[in-house]
């Protein structure tokens, strides 16, 4: 946890905040908060700023927080991720929110599972829970949007022309037609990468017709959780 991420029911007052559970055992064990120790601290989809431990009990730490600082900017990528293995997901869901992705479609594929849709960890607080886990290892506040979307050929159809205005559309494909750009990009993306295996070639054309350009990586095939934050270090790496 290098964030102490709060939520507004924390608080007690307008300075003050009570912890007890995950956070507080988290504070204890690992940060070994004593009465006065100040932590970085933010506030869910808030400010960011700093926590002084007040008051230690053996179940609860009182905080007196201050918060006037912006939470670091987003990146400009909107993500659109053919629905991986669930136990990969709460991995990805944890590397977006820590790598600043702020939008995130959830699209079928051809090589998804249809039982991946009945996984109970696309259940809202469960993706909830996963996003702030990555936004308190990657110092932010502001939680993603996740939208789920099973239906592959209305969504590209129907929605993914108006999310993809104005921006570079690239579709991660092992056959992809040039290499993957090398930023840092500063223009909006809008990135799309299939399942285990790639897109199949009815879906690699659809996006071609909705105006996507395939790139690669280069010969080898890597798991979906590692090529989102190879690609995205690629585009903009500055980060």
């Amino acid at each position: 946890m290098n964030l102490l991420l709060l939520e507004p029911t924390d608080f007690t007052s307008d300075s003050r905040v009570t912890l007890s559970g995950r956070r507080f055992q988290h504070l204890l064990k690992v940060h070994k908060v004593k009465e006065g120790t100040t932590l970085r601290a933010g506030l869910v989809n808030g400010q960011m700023g700093e926590a002084t431990a007040l008051k230690l009990t053996p179940q609860s730490v009182a905080l007196t927080v201050v918060l006037n600082q912006p939470p670091p900017p987003a990146l400009p990528v909107t993500l659109v991720l053919a629905m991986p293995r669930p136990k990969m997901l709460r991995r990805i869901l944890q590397t977006i929110a820590t790598m600043g992705v702020k939008r995130l479609y959830l699209i079928n594929s051809w090589r998804v599972e249809k039982s991946y849709w009945q996984s109970p960890w696309l259940a809202p607080e469960v993706i909830r829970e996963q996003l702030l886990l990555g936004l308190e290892q990657g110092c932010d506040t502001r939680l993603p949007d996740v939208l789920v979307r099973p239906r592959f050929k209305p969504f590209v159809e129907d929605e993914l022309p108006a999310i993809m205005v104005g921006s570079l559309a690239l579709v991660a494909h092992p056959d992809g037609d040039t290499p993957c750009p090398v930023g840092p990009l500063t223009d909006p993306v809008t990135l799309a990468i299939g399942p285990e295996g790639g897109f199949i070639d009815y879906e690699i054309q659809k996006l071609r017709e909705t105006g996507f350009q395939a790139v690669t990586l280069g010969s080898r095939i890597l798991r979906v959780e590692t090529a989102i934050p190879v690609i995205l270090g690629k585009l903009f790496h500055s980060l």
